[in-house]
């Protein structure tokens, strides 16, 4: 093992990306002797899963060549139902009273490929003022976060049984599945949140290649 490395790790679920930043820094400076930088190339929310490019050592002042960098993940949204953060962890309420399921879900997701624009949810790890937005959200503070072109390269059913719907997107760099899982609900009449979320590749690194963070810390 050396000090200057990329570092491909499967998150869990249940841990934020800085958590696992922590643990493989803390991995490292045991296995070396000494404290070594490590940095993420883009976060995961705490309840997805999923490939985590971090860099260490020398290796971190390479980080912006990975930011812009297109991603590929597998989402799965409950219809009918929203929740204020997006997520498992916000407060769930039913969209309406109807229980009959959408028509053409094909249809409608395949309105949202191509270049869109997408305003980011306030539990994010946007900066609004020098202040994470989450933070600002969490304290009940009143903001705005500016809308953003995006584009969705692909969007495919992987399972559909109502009120679930799995799907796979591949997405450019800056796209919010949690905003767009909202936004395919509110075009299907149905309201819509993430129950589960794992990203598989990040421009070419695959998950396919990365290492659990149990068996890297090891």
């Amino acid at each position: 093992m050396i000090e200057d490395q990329i570092i491909l790790v499967d998150k869990p679920a249940g841990i934020s990306s800085f958590g696992v930043v922590a643990k493989v820094r803390g991995f490292l400076k045991a296995k070396f002797g000494h404290k070594i930088k490590v940095g993420h190339t883009g976060t995961l929310d705490p309840f997805a899963t999923g490939l985590l490019i971090l860099l260490s050592g020398k290796m971190t002042k390479k980080s912006n060549e990975f930011l812009k960098l297109d991603k590929v993940y597998e989402a799965t949204l409950k219809l009918g139902y929203t929740s204020t953060t997006g997520d498992p962890e916000g407060e769930i309420c039913k969209y309406n009273t109807t229980e009959k399921a959408p028509g053409d879900v094909s249809l409608v997701l395949d309105s949202f490929i191509g270049k869109i624009t997408q305003t980011p949810p306030k539990f994010s790890a946007i900066k609004i003022n020098g202040e994470r937005a989450y933070k600002l959200a969490r304290k009940g503070q009143d903001f705005d976060i500016p809308s953003r072109e995006i584009e969705i390269y692909s969007i495919e059913i992987l399972d559909y049984n109502y009120p679930e719907l799995k799907i796979r997107t591949h997405v450019s760099s800056g796209t919010y599945i949690r905003t767009l899982a909202e936004d395919i609900g509110e075009k299907l009449g149905t309201g819509a949140y993430l129950t589960a979320l794992r990203r598989t590749k990040i421009g070419n690194y695959s998950i396919e290649n990365a290492t659990s963070l149990d068996d890297f810390t090891a």
